[in-house]
């Protein structure tokens, strides 16, 4: 049986990843709130906190607006 793969708007990785690095949420916690999975949860984290020191993502969408403006 085939699973089809789940994707996300920027804007909702942005606001899981803010559970845990604005909101004091530990992983396993957000991933609850939010229905994904760790893996996910802690790519999104490691992504948003890149964002925030100004490095844009070379794969994928960027979270932050500031971000995107830079991939436009």
């Amino acid at each position: 049986m085939f699973m089809s793969r789940r994707s996300f708007s920027p804007e909702f990785k942005l606001e899981a990843a803010s559970l845990v690095l604005d909101q004091g949420y530990s992983i396993p916690a957000a991933c609850k709130a939010m229905g994904v999975g760790p893996t996910a949860m802690r790519r999104w984290v490691e992504q948003l906190t890149l964002e925030r020191h100004g490095k844009t993502p070379e794969h994928g969408k960027a979270m932050t607006p500031e971000q995107r403006r830079i991939q436009e």
